[in-house]
Formats: structure tokens, sequence, C-alpha cells
């Protein structure tokens, strides 16, 4: 009998968000969870962590694997397993952290911190930020937030702020559950955030180890169940987004991509509305000509300042969601043109000059810029990582290769800061994101399939999504990728974190293609 606070799902099945893959499960292998009944906020908390202990030895008794699913963002199985699925989904406690919780060691200071339970959805969170007075918000997120604090954080989701970074990169700490009775909070040693009265709430063990924390961050629920996250926030700030385009496809262009120095494109609003925040290239590869501005690039950008009253919310159109990235609009076809799949190329060359036509700058928060986008139909996403001085010659390669397998879909660019997690993918000290958005099917894993070959063999470093197409990951591949030196790293501390029969638990078929999964002492 399970106890309160978990509820079985009689679920054989399961199909992500995107509708891009239905996976198989087993019989009764897969639960949800809740936080029980309660006067106070700890003893629900604390219950909800014996029950995700109850889960860990209920997968070690019964041989079963298993793995939280977050909000089923993820375009590929690396956060499903062969045994059950936890849905965490009512998980969605937050409060800030006061003085007495906040180490007295921290670089800054309480109001900064915001504690959030796993199930959280990056959207409300931004919601309830804003409810506060004063205002604050989150540091950067995707072009969409409906996905939870520990879905997004685990697979990277990165955005495009080109001087904050990826959602790991705000996260300071995680409370993890790693074993059928033990559970540590764990947070960096060179950057100490909690204080001994803090882990005391918890009731867990305090691990305090930059290499450690680097690792977990991003491990797409092979660490254990992350139950909490601790996210550094910062006060609410306003966003001035211009749309630019079509524009040459030129050197000055190309040398602005490859050094995110501006000052050569003469952008409208510069100077006016603060400091460059966002920084996104996009390209319809199917109408596409250098030096041709008719053919050329279309950009999105965004300048922050400080919020200040009054100030009105932005209003959205019907036609798109505003803030959709080419995904988005791929979507809003599908989903007023049913069945169009094979048209994709030419209805791309309409949705660009729809979405991208000139209209004044608008002003908004990252909430209000960002929103819980709806997605419509099968569609496919792929994300690869590369140094931004690569970022020109990855484009015309990528056209080149569209010219022979034409990929029913477009390409964007955005640019944002590295990471320190071991293994994010957001890896080089200021990284483009080569986005290829489009329609699922053989065409597109064809047309991917040829871009990857390709930057290999020209030589083009690159590290993939984890949450996005990846099908050709291997063991070689992730060396190749991090090098072997991270990913001994990252499989050390998977090995120390997590109790050796809960290793088994939190593996599965994804992290094994990976060759991530070595346990430490075991007999091959």
């Amino acid at each position: 009998m399970e106890p309160i606070g978990i509820d079985r799902l009689p679920i054989q099945q399961w199909t992500n968000k995107h509708e891009n893959f239905t996976h198989n499960l087993v019989q009764d292998a897969s639960f949800k969870l809740w936080n029980p009944p309660g006067q106070k906020h700890r003893e629900r908390y604390m219950a909800t962590t014996k029950n995700f202990q109850w889960l860990i030895n209920h997968g070690v008794t019964n041989n079963l694997k298993l793995r939280a699913i977050g909000s089923g963002w993820s375009f590929t199985k690396v956060g499903v397993t062969e045994g059950g699925l936890i849905d965490t989904a009512s998980l969605n406690f937050s409060f800030p952290i006061t003085q007495n919780y906040t180490s007295t060691n921290y670089a800054k200071n309480p109001e900064d911190l915001y504690f959030l339970q796993c199930g959280a959805i990056i959207h409300e969170v931004n919601t309830r930020l804003a409810a506060k007075n004063p205002q604050r918000s989150i540091k950067a997120s995707g072009a969409s937030n409906g996905q939870t604090i520990a879905g997004a954080l685990s697979t990277g989701t990165h955005g495009a702020a080109i001087k904050v970074g990826a959602i790991p990169d705000f996260v300071v700490g995680l409370h993890l559950i790693t074993g059928v009775d033990k559970h540590i909070w764990l947070e960096r040693a060179s950057y100490p955030v909690a204080s001994q009265q803090f882990v005391d709430w918890l009731d867990a063990d305090l691990v305090q180890d930059d290499a450690l924390f680097d690792a977990a961050i991003v491990s797409f629920g092979s660490f254990g169940f992350i139950h909490g996250v601790m996210i550094e926030t910062e006060p609410q700030f306003l966003l001035t987004e211009y749309r630019e385009g079509p524009i040459a496809y030129d050197n000055t262009l190309k040398n602005a991509m490859k050094t995110l120095d501006f000052s050569g494109l003469n952008l409208p609003g510069t100077g006016q509305h603060g400091d460059m925040y966002h920084f996104e290239v996009l390209f319809n590869i199917h109408e596409f000509e250098p030096n041709n501005p008719a053919k050329g690039a279309f950009l999105k950008y965004m300048f922050k300042k400080p919020f200040q009253l009054p100030h009105t919310p932005l209003q959205r159109n019907n036609n798109f969601t505003y803030g959709d990235d080419l995904l988005g609009i791929i979507s809003t076809v599908l989903d007023k043109l049913p069945g169009s799949g094979k048209l994709i190329p030419a209805m791309v060359n309409l949705m660009f000059g729809l979405a991208f036509k000139p209209e004044p700058p608008r002003v908004g928060t990252i909430r209000e810029m960002f929103n819980y986008t709806k997605f419509r139909g099968k569609v496919a996403s792929a994300a690869m990582a590369i140094d931004i001085q690569d970022s020109p010659r990855a484009v015309e390669l990528i056209v080149e290769i569209n010219k022979q397998k034409p990929f029913p879909g477009g390409l964007s660019l955005r640019y944002v800061k590295g990471t320190s997690a071991t293994l994010g993918f957001t890896r080089f000290a200021n990284t483009c994101v080569l986005e290829m958005d489009g329609v699922d099917g053989q065409a597109t894993r064809d047309f991917l399939q040829a871009v990857w070959n390709k930057m290999e063999q020209q030589n083009i470093r690159y590290a993939l999504h984890w949450g996005k197409i990846n099908f050709n990951l291997s063991e070689a591949r992730i060396k190749q990728m991090y090098g072997a030196a991270a990913v001994k790293s990252w499989i050390d501390a998977r090995n120390q974190l997590l109790d050796t029969a809960a290793l088994s638990v939190f593996t599965n078929k994804f992290i094994e293609q990976c060759g991530l999964d070595k346990i430490h002492g075991a007999i091959v």
C-alpha cells in the first residue's frame, strides 16, 4: 500500500508534450506525488521527502527503474525510463529565503534567493515573483515556460541571454533524494548559500562541493529525485524587443555573429533602452542568398532596463504567442492547416513574412515576453551548441545541406553565456545555439544526421541539447563533445552521490547509450 501523498497511475504508455514519441512502461509502476495534508509547510515537505524515499525503496525492492517526468517537454527519451514515471506536477511550493536561512558567507542578500519545489512551473514562478513587493524576476528563460524548474535545469534550457546563461546557471542549491534513507542539500563550496538552519529545516545532510554540484545540475534525472531548487532572482526588469529584417547576410552581420559586437549593425534602439540582453538571428534557409537583403537574416533582440511604474502589461496578438521561437510559428501553421506537413517550406516562407513584419518595439517583463506556449501537431526540434566564432561557417554549411536534403523547417541562432555545468551543452564560453525546428519525420531525421556528420567532417566542435532530438549520441560522441575528463567527473559524481542500490533505479537506456551509466566496482 502506498503512503499518503502517492497515487498509483494505471498507465502502460506515455506520450511526450510534443507528440513525437510514445513510450512503453511497466504496468502499475508509475505514480503521482502530492504534498500530504498538514498544518505546516515543513511537515508536508518532509512527508514528501519520505515519499520520494519510499519510491526509491519500491524501485530497489521490485527491480524497477524510475524517473520524474516534469512537464514532459523533452523531444528525446532522456527523461523517461523502462520502468515507471513519477508525476511531480503537484509539488509546487515556493517561498523566499529569510536571513536566518541564508549562509553568513553568501555573496548577495537573502532577498535574492527563492526556494522552489521541483514541480513548480517556470511561468507560475514568474507570476509569483511579479506579485512580490518590490517585484522580482528570474534572470533568464527559454522561449516558452511550461517546463517545471527541475526539468528545465536538468536538460539545460537556455533562451538567448548573452550575459546570464541558461536556467542551470542561476540555480545555486539542490535538495536531492539519493537513497532509501539518504537525502542531501548540495551547493558549491565556493559559493555557499544556505545556513545550517535551512539544512536542518530540510532534515538533510549538507554537501558543499563544486565538482559534485556542477555534475548534478545538468544530470537529466540520473542523480536521484530533485525535490527542491534554490534559485537566484533579481529585481524586476523590462525588456524592449525589436524585430528587424530581412537584412543582408554580409560581413557586417557575420562579424556580429562571431564577436557579439553589434556596433556595425546600427541596430535601432541601441542606447535608448539599456544593455543588450537577448540576441537571436533567424534564417529561412529555403529563401537564402548571401549579400541579398531580400533573402537574408531576421534579427530578434532585446534591451534590458530596470522596471518602473506605470507599466502597461504587454498585450499579445491572436496569431502568435509573443516570444514564440520558430517552433511556435510552425506549430501555429500546423494548427491552422492540419495535414500540411509537406507544404512546410512554402508555409515557412509565408510565416516568416507574417511573424517578422515591421512592428513598433514592444516592452514587457520576462513573464510577458515568454509565455506558456501551446504546441500543436507533431513537431521536431534539434539544437546544437557551438562556439560563436564558428556560427557563420555553420550557417553556410546548413544552407548547403538543405539544398541536397530539404528540411521541413527553419534555422535560428541564439546566443547565450556558457555554463559551468559539467555536461551542460552550452559549454563554450560564448555559445551560439543552432536551433533547427520543423515537422517531425524521416526528412527531418535525414537532414539532421547530415548536419551532424558534416560538422564533424569540418571539425566544428559542437554539443547537442539533452532535451531535443539527439539520436546520434553515443559514448564516443559524448567524450568527443565534453572531453573524457569531464565525462569521468560526471560519472564519478553520480557514483558518489547516489546510494549503490539506487544507481540502477535511476539508470535508463538513454544514459546507457551515452556511456554514462558506469557503476564503480561493478563486475563487467
